[in-house]
């Protein structure tokens, strides 16, 4: 069994709820046409770069490819993977300021609130 992450490129604001109803919407197939996120977009590629999402030796993922929508990418991982590509994922979330969502207890985690300089 996976250990399954998604993260989401929502409006500013948006709150844990907001996120679990575009895990809803998505579950039942309700994709809006739009274009591809830029934050996604990043996530995506540097996420990939680090862990290729293609039938590889020692991948931490459970499914390839990932599932990459507009809004969204779905990382399925492998129970045994390393804890640094959890750590990973968090932090890409964070710099692309993205939320991310535990499908296991349906946890919301807003990126880390970046801090001024003081």
């Amino acid at each position: 069994m996976s250990f399954d992450l998604s993260v989401w490129a929502l409006a500013d604001g948006a709150t844990p709820e907001d996120v679990r109803a575009a895990v809803r919407r998505c579950r039942e197939g309700q994709h809006g046409q739009r274009q591809p996120d830029p934050r996604v977009v990043a996530f995506y590629r540097a996420i990939t770069a680090s862990y290729p999402d293609r039938p590889v030796a020692g991948s931490p993922w459970a499914v390839v490819p990932l599932h990459a929508a507009a809004d969204h990418v779905e990382l399925n991982l492998d129970p045994a993977c390393a804890d640094q590509v959890l750590l990973d994922i968090e932090r890409l979330a964070g710099e692309h300021r993205l939320m991310l969502f535990d499908a296991q207890d349906g946890s919301v985690y807003p990126p880390p609130v970046a801090r001024l300089p003081g």
